[in-house]
């Protein structure tokens, strides 16, 4: 059996938050949901998208820190977080 530390529990996965977002988002499309069932899936699918927008953010940050190494002002420590 494998232990998770917290730090992996704690920590969203971009495939995982984007399928709940896509689910969500064929959910609302049905249109079978009551006004409030909606509008709560509306604002969790607001949450999910400023997620996974946040982790693509961090992603192209190291992805610069790594393409362009000679800049001096870009360069700083890469700490993966896995």
């Amino acid at each position: 059996m494998q232990i998770m530390s917290k730090k992996n529990e704690a920590a969203p996965n971009f495939e995982a938050t984007l399928a709940e977002l896509e689910k969500l988002v064929g959910s609302l499309e049905e249109g079978e949901q009551s006004l409030d069932e909606s509008l709560s899936g509306f604002k969790r699918g607001i949450e999910l998208t400023r997620l996974c927008q946040s982790m693509l953010d961090k992603a192209q940050q190291t992805v610069d820190q790594l393409m362009d190494p000679e800049d001096e002002e870009s360069i700083s420590p890469f700490e993966p977080d896995a």
